[in-house]
């Protein structure tokens, strides 16, 4: 499995976007129990209509990821938080613009219009989340110089977030993601709680993608590659 700096200097590449996506999928009902989690990534305004790095139909997972917040009794929402002037900005690099690609000390870095910085509207999460028994929100990148899209670790495969201490600590086993976006800040999170131990399921229907380059294409192979199980919101049980 190529880790994630392999996957980012790939984006120059031709991608394998013809390849159709293949995934292991879970059984036709499946019950979140006391070990398990629901991760909802990133739904903040930058990343929906309106924002500075709209994902396309990204409003549509709003009321996807409240409904099977339901079926959960631990919920975890991420926020991206950047500092004002962030190395992933392609407004700090003379002469780049967004969805190219610089070397930076962790590897290649894809730069990105300015979003989600830290204190603004548009780094607020979406109003109309409604999951009101959500227990933590972390929050990535926030230092200047490095990013992450992970909500485990930063992209440069060392710093941690806490995540998988703290979801060890209530003896969570399996995690279920959701949110934006699909083949960045998802797929890292799919891939890196893989390689923390866990169970992992990407609730596919709850999330959207970005697609640059054949990235989307690319992610979904490589969460298949590490075990992660490729689901849709009707396979999760909630109650009426």
């Amino acid at each position: 499995m190529l880790d994630r700096r392999q996957v980012l200097a790939m984006l120059g590449t031709t991608a394998l976007a013809t390849l159709a996506p293949t995934a292991l999928f879970a059984a036709a009902s499946i019950k979140p129990d006391e070990a398990s989690a629901l991760l909802v990534i990133d739904v903040q305004n930058c990343f929906l209509p309106g924002g500075s790095l709209a994902v396309k139909e990204g409003e549509q997972v709003v009321p996807v990821i409240n409904k099977i917040s339901k079926a959960f009794a631990n919920v975890v929402l991420t926020q991206d938080w950047h500092t004002p002037g962030h190395v992933s900005f392609a407004s700090v690099h003379s002469g780049k613009k967004p969805f190219e690609t610089v070397d930076l000390p962790y590897g290649k870095q894809v730069l990105w219009p300015d979003h989600c910085v830290q204190g603004t509207e548009g780094a607020a999460l979406s109003k109309d989340l409604s999951i009101p028994h959500a227990e933590l929100i972390i929050r990535k990148g926030f230092h200047k110089n490095v990013d992450s899209y992970s909500a485990f670790l930063e992209a440069d495969g060392k710093t941690s977030t806490g995540l998988a201490g703290y979801l060890r600590g209530r003896k969570i086993k399996r995690v279920f993601v959701a949110g934006l976006a699909t083949d960045f800040c998802v797929a890292w999170t799919a891939l890196d709680g893989r390689k923390a131990g866990f169970e992992v399921y990407v609730v596919e229907d709850a999330c959207r993608g970005i697609d640059t380059q054949g990235s989307l294409a690319k992610a979904w192979a490589d969460m298949a590659k590490a075990g992660v199980k490729r689901i849709q919101s009707a396979d999760i049980a909630v109650s009426a």
